[in-house]
């Protein structure tokens, strides 16, 4: 418990014992009551001066309407009922202490779920270990520390800023990051992100990344704004508790004045007692804790919840669009694929394998393009460069280049027609390189982009979700393409696509969507930036996307797997389902007890548990959305 919280809990244990103490007290009726009314004040002043304090500021400052308002006028009601009619002021000091143990008892809940929160967002380094060009080691704040220097990680330590590890070799925990619970090994040349938690050896990293663009960085911005971007279901709240209050307020007045009247006037006994007790019977009732308090409650479990699971969602107004996807369209390369190329086979091989695979990857040596790094790192150590005499790049096609004394040509089918060299047709998908040497065509080099392990899952649990199409669009060639949405069970693709093209085809989707049904777009690079805008919802792949794709996404998946596609959805319906839960469960109840009220057959201590126990079971509700592992 927070200091304020163990302040109220005191307050109350006081206020109930010294209630209970006066109950079981004889009181003689001296003064005509007098006695007992200002003892009955100590425990209600003890338990609820804070609540009148609220009330007077809020009238003072011109907005009176609120629960403290409601609370304040109905408890002090009931006591002065309770010095006219009765003299047992029990109920209302009651009213007051059961509406503060309710608000005690949110109040831990919220703080628990921010606890929570805070606990799996642990992830912003205080210092970084700055490595001087002497050798020596300052601790140092992160954000002096700027890009190309070094920082040395001792085990136990967090990653302070993006980098590349220049020396050693660790075991990372990147569950605050990516909810992968499965420690990741790097070394030597591996890319490492901020917030990682060192587990074994010393590293020495590079910094690629100034402490405020870095990883942990961003990922805390998007959940600290996250709770500025109010879903739908929010903002409806905030606008009917504005009308809602003020109305049950003059809903209140009227049943305390208008019945009496109209008895009054018809010669019948007025009843003024009775109204006045229905009337704050009314107002304890209509208090809106529940919804004002639960809705955002549950939107803000639901971020908490689904960042544990390495899912940004950057706020709570995406969880409707979330909720109501119907189509979801991908990009190819490092969505459903891991963007690295690689050797996948040899075809017509004139001479051994191995060697034209080392002739091809020497004659590439010079060239930093993917393919290029592919056919080298296949080759092992081809040899040393020196070993070519001549290159000469022809744009678009390929490569010719004297190699050990041999003229090696390697490139597509058009540097293949140029030299007029017959070749052979690869009926394989992927990227094929040709290669002839001293004008004998020698083969055919297939390399072709791994598909993630996890894409097949991904896209059989996004239609067990009920997503009704997934599309491929993608800028590669038709027949990679299709090869690779056959294999993932991809329903359509659109391949050979510009940046620009992309967008026509979001919103050629756009238009043929159901009324109801959301679209949702998934890529990692900067050229699916515009379509990541234009789709209902856009995911980025947040280990290896860009900048500007992580940034015009609305969701980002922090371990760049596909799965958390589907989940990002199941979370979305679970959030909204709570919510809707929440509302029909607060409204229905205050509904059912303010008509009872009204006909005055609901007590004061029915009027309690409709303010206090549906907020109370309204919270409880909301915290499920926390629990996001199934």
């Amino acid at each position: 418990m927070t200091r304020k919280q163990k302040s109220v809990f005191i307050r109350i244990l006081i206020a109930a014992l010294l209630m209970a103490v006066l109950h079981f007290l004889p009181i003689d009726d001296v003064f005509n009551g007098w006695l007992a009314f200002v003892l009955y004040l100590i425990p209600y002043l003890c338990v609820g001066y804070d609540v009148l304090r609220k009330a007077y500021k809020g009238i003072r400052n011109r907005q009176p309407f609120d629960e403290n308002f409601l609370m304040a006028v109905a408890s002090l009601g009931a006591i002065l009922l309770g010095r006219v009619r009765t003299g047992d002021y029990t109920e209302g000091a009651a009213v007051m202490l059961f509406y503060q143990i309710g608000e005690l008892f949110q109040s831990y809940a919220v703080g628990k779920s921010r606890r929570n929160i805070s606990a799996l967002m642990d992830i912003r380094p205080d210092y970084a270990n700055l490595l001087k060009e002497d050798g020596t080691v300052t601790r140092v704040d992160p954000d002096e520390v700027e890009i190309g220097q070094t920082v040395v990680v001792s085990p136990g330590e967090k990653i302070p800023m993006d980098g590349i590890i220049l020396s050693g070799t660790s075991s990372l925990d990147t569950v605050a990051l990516t909810g992968e619970s499965v420690p990741r090994t790097v070394r030597e040349g591996d890319a490492v992100l901020s917030g990682s938690i060192n587990q074994s050896g010393v590293l020495h990293i590079r910094t690629t990344h100034d402490f405020s663009e870095s990883t942990a960085s961003k990922i805390l911005d998007l959940v600290e704004n996250a709770s500025s971007q109010k879903s739908r279901s929010e903002q409806f709240i905030t606008r009917f508790a504005r009308i809602y209050t003020p109305a049950v307020c003059y809903a209140a007045l009227a049943l305390a004045l208008i019945p009496p009247l109209v008895l009054y006037l018809t010669g019948q006994d007025p009843m003024v007692a009775e109204w006045i007790t229905r009337a704050l019977t009314f107002l304890v009732i209509s208090c809106p804790c529940a919804l004002v308090i639960s809705i955002p409650l549950t939107f803000f479990a639901g971020i908490g919840g689904a960042s544990s699971a390495g899912i940004l969602i950057k706020g709570s107004n995406y969880f409707e669009t979330l909720a109501h996807a119907g189509i979801v369209a991908f990009d190819k390369t490092g969505t459903m694929t891991e963007g690295v190329f690689e050797v996948a086979e040899i075809h017509h091989a004139a001479i051994p394998e191995k060697e034209l695979l080392r002739l091809t990857a020497l004659a590439e040596s010079f060239s930093n393009h993917p393919i290029s790094r592919s056919l080298q790192e296949a080759a092992g150590n081809p040899g040393d460069a020196s070993l070519v005499t001549s290159t000469q790049e022809i744009s678009g096609e390929g490569i010719r280049a004297t190699v050990e004394g041999h003229d090696v040509l390697c490139g597509n089918e058009k540097l293949m027609a140029r030299f007029s060299m017959e070749y052979a047709h690869c009926h394989s998908a992927g990227t094929v390189v040709h290669v002839a040497i001293d004008g004998q065509y020698c083969g055919h080099i297939l390399i072709a982009d791994r598909i993630k392990p996890t894409a097949r899952e991904a896209i059989d649990a996004l239609h067990a979700a009920g997503i009704r199409k997934t599309v491929m669009l993608t800028g590669d060639r038709e027949a990679v393409a299709a090869s690779v949405a056959h294999d993932l069970g991809i329903d359509a693709v659109q391949s050979e696509l510009l940046p620009q093209e992309k967008v026509s085809a979001v919103e050629t989707l756009l238009k043929e969507k159901q009324s109801a049904e959301t679209l949702l777009f998934v890529g990692d690079g900067i050229n699916d930036a515009p379509v990541l805008s234009r789709a209902d919802i856009g995911i980025a792949m947040g280990a290896l996307g860009s900048d500007a794709a992580i940034e015009a996404a609305d969701v980002v998946l922090m371990d760049d797997n596909p799965c958390k596609i589907a989940k990002a959805i199941r979370i979305a319906r679970k959030c909204m389902r709570i919510a809707y839960e929440n509302i029909i469960f607060a409204i229905g109840v205050k509904l059912i007890c303010l008509v009872l009220g009204a006909l005055g057959l609901a007590s004061m201590w029915i009027a309690i548990f409709a303010d206090v126990g549906v907020m109370v079971l309204a919270v409880l509700n909301a915290i499920r959305a926390l629990r996001v592992q199934n």
